[in-house]
């Protein structure tokens, strides 16, 4: 045998037991640097998605009311599901579902230990296929802060801290959100604190600051082919736990409505589907959000 045999075939070995340890790692990206998870036909490849969690209201409370001017902008610009779901009551359960699809034992709003789960994750999906992630917490002390609650924070809205597999790092503070979207992560939450989100302040306090935080970050999603997502948790207990859910950005449809009912576990599996990830729990028998999309 050949020297230069010898030397190919002993790269090939070195190469194959590099793939096979990354991959056992769930890390495995390819040797040129980059994740081969494509997005899911039928949905966009957004290069960032921001998601932006409200609080406690029904759809009639802020689809074509006066007090929520900039959300009503954002629909007619962007896409309306007028058939969007919560899981259950009280909010923190849902934030496990939206986050994990499932509501990991949580039924309260109690305090839960950090890190008891290592289930699987939008966060942990995202960091095991080489892709960004992050949280962004208006109120939360520090980055990577655990406490339960400061001033108007409260760790009942942030699920990420649940779960061994993510990083503490990556919850950040709000201010640490950037001005060059560019900088972004491919997927980011944005949870205001309980004023901000409409929770003991108005539905207009909660416009007013989803226009004043993150209006230009939706004005540069239309042009920079992102996404940004306005939810809510769950409804005021009184409309079958129907929410608000506007998508907008580059490849959402101006002016789309679906009256397909979607939830929680829906809207998890689309992002994940828009990323080439595997589903976390419900979002396996859940659907992608569809008919909305340019492309």
């Amino acid at each position: 045998m050949s020297g230069r045999t010898v030397y190919h075939r002993s790269r090939a070995l070195v190469a194959s037991a590099l793939a096979l340890a990354a991959a056992a790692a769930g890390l495995w990206t390819g040797f040129g640097g980059s994740s081969p998870a494509r997005a899911a036909a039928g949905v966009p490849t957004p290069d960032h998605v921001v998601v932006v969690v409200f609080e406690n209201h029904a759809y009639s409370q802020v689809i074509n009311s006066s007090s929520a001017p900039y959300i009503n902008s954002l629909r007619a610009g962007g896409a309306n599901l007028s058939q969007s779901y919560a899981e259950t009551h009280p909010s923190q359960p849902n934030y496990f579902a939206l986050f994990s699809g499932s509501t990991q034992g949580i039924t309260s709003d109690s305090c839960y230990t950090p890190a008891f789960s290592s289930a699987p994750n939008l966060a942990s999906e995202l960091i095991a296929a080489g892709k960004s992630w992050a949280s962004f917490n208006e109120g939360l002390p520090s980055q990577g802060s655990t406490t339960c609650s400061s001033g108007r924070y409260a760790r009942k809205h942030n699920p990420w801290f649940g779960f061994r597999n993510v990083p503490t790092s990556t919850a950040k503070t709000f201010a640490q959100f950037p001005t060059d979207y560019a900088t972004l992560p491919q997927v980011s939450f944005v949870v205001p604190d309980l004023c901000s989100d409409m929770h003991d302040c108005s539905v207009s306090t909660g416009d007013t600051w989803l226009k004043n935080k993150l209006g230009a970050y939706a004005t540069w999603a239309r042009t920079h082919n992102s996404l940004l997502v306005v939810t809510f948790d769950e409804d005021n207990r009184l409309s079958g736990n129907r929410i608000p859910t506007v998508l907008y950005g580059q490849q959402v449809t101006a002016g789309a409505t679906s009256s397909t009912t979607y939830n929680h576990y829906d809207l998890l599996r689309t992002l994940e589907d828009m990323h080439g990830l595997p589903h976390a729990g419900n979002a396996a028998s859940a659907k992608d959000i569809t008919g909305i999309w340019t492309s």
